[in-house]
C-alpha cells in the first residue's frame, strides 16, 4: 500500500477549503474523505462532526465518529480507508506545526496532552463545547473570507490563541494536564518533539537530534527525562516502533523493503529491534496478525 504525504495546501485543495494559506485552513466539506491510499498527515487538524457518521483508520486502528465527536490529528499520523455518510457535516480547522509553534501558547506539543491524544484521537464533546468550537470556526471563517482588516494577522492569531486556551481548559475533564510554562528546557523539549514528528524515516540516534538543536545528547536526554519522565532515546524509539509496526501490519512491502525504507542497517539489526519491542521477530509478528484476521 502506498502512503502519500498530506501537507496543508494539498489536503485543502482536495477537500475544497473555505480558506487556506500556508498557516491555516478551514474546511466545511469532507465528503471526499474516502481514501484509496493512506495519507501521512503533516499538519494539526481538529475536525468536529456536527451531523452524520464517519469511519476511518488512524495508524492502522479503526475508529468511528458520530455527532459531537472531535478528531484531533497531529503531524505524522496515518489516515486511511475513510468512509463518510451522505449527510455528514464537519467543521475542520487545520494548522501548520510552524504556525502553532509561533503562537507560543498551549500547543499540540504539550507532552501529557499529546500522549493522551495519541491514544484517544477522538473525543466526544458536550453540546456547549461543540457550540464553542463552532463559534470560533464561524468567527474565523467570517474574518478570513471577509474584507481584509489592517490588523488581519493579529486578529486571526488572537482568535486561534483564544481557541487553544479554551480547548486546553475543555481537555481538563478528560484528565489532569499541567499548564506548560516556557522555560528554556521546555522550549527545547517542544522543539525536539516537533523535529521528531517532522522527520521520516526517523533517525534513531539521540546525537542526530541534539546536533540539529545545538545541544549535547546528554543535555537533551536530561531535559526529556526531567519534563516527560522518559529519556530522549525512549521517546525516539516510541515513534520509530510505531512506523515499524504500521508497515509490518498494513504494508505489502517485504521486510527487506521496510528495513531500507526506515533506514535500518540490516535485516539482523531490524529483527532484534522488533523483537525487543514486540517479543516476536518481524516474520512472526506478521504471522500472528494474519492468524488473528482469519479467526
Amino acid at each position: 500500500m502506498d502512503i502519500t504525504h498530506g501537507n496543508l495546501n494539498t489536503v485543502a485543495k482536495e477537500h475544497i477549503a473555505t480558506y487556506c494559506d500556508n498557516r491555516l485552513a478551514l474546511i466545511d466539506d469532507l465528503h471526499t474523505l474516502d481514501q484509496t491510499n493512506a495519507v501521512r498527515v503533516e499538519f494539526i487538524m481538529a475536525a468536529l462532526c456536527i451531523k452524520g457518521r464517519a469511519s476511518l483508520y488512524i495508524n492502522g486502528e479503526a475508529y468511528t465518529m458520530n455527532e459531537y465527536d472531535l478528531l484531533i490529528c497531529h503531524p505524522n499520523i496515518i489516515l486511511e480507508k475513510s468512509m463518510v455518510s451522505a449527510d455528514v457535516q464537519f467543521r475542520c480547522i487545520c494548522m501548520s506545526p510552524e504556525y502553532i509553534n509561533q503562537l507560543a501558547v498551549i500547543s499540540n506539543n504539550t507532552w501529557d496532552i499529546l500522549k493522551y491524544l495519541e491514544q484517544n484521537p477522538i473525543l466526544t464533546l458536550k453540546p456547549e463545547e461543540t457550540d464553542m468550537f463552532c463559534q470560533y470556526y464561524d468567527l474565523l471563517r467570517s474574518k478570513l473570507t471577509g474584507t481584509p482588516l489592517r490588523h488581519q494577522k493579529e486578529v486571526i492569531d488572537s482568535l486561534i490563541q483564544a481557541f487553544l486556551y479554551e480547548f486546553h481548559d475543555a481537555m481538563e475533564r478528560f484528565g489532569k494536564f499541567a499548564t506548560p510554562t516556557y522555560s528554556s528546557s521546555e522550549r527545547l523539549f517542544k522543539e525536539f518533539l516537533h523535529l521528531l514528528a517532522s522527520l521520516y524515516p526517523k533517525p534513531r540516534m539521540v546525537a542526530v537530534y541534539a546536533d540539529k538543536l545545538h545541544v549535547t545528547p546528554k543535555y537533551l536526554s536530561a531535559v526529556c527525562k526531567d519534563i516527560s519522565g522518559e529519556t530522549a532515546s525512549d521517546i525516539i524509539n516510541q515513534y520509530v516502533i510505531k512506523d515499524v509496526l504500521y508497515l509490518l501490519k498494513k504494508s505489502e512491502k517485504s521486510i527487506k523493503e521496510i528495513v531500507n525504507e526506515l533506514d535500518f542497517p540490516n535485516l539482523s539489526f531490524f529483527g532484534k529491534y522488533v523483537k525487543r519491542y514486540t517479543g516476536s521477530s518481524p516474520k512472526q509478528y506478521r504471522k500472528q496478525l494474519a492468524e488473528k484476521e482469519t479467526e
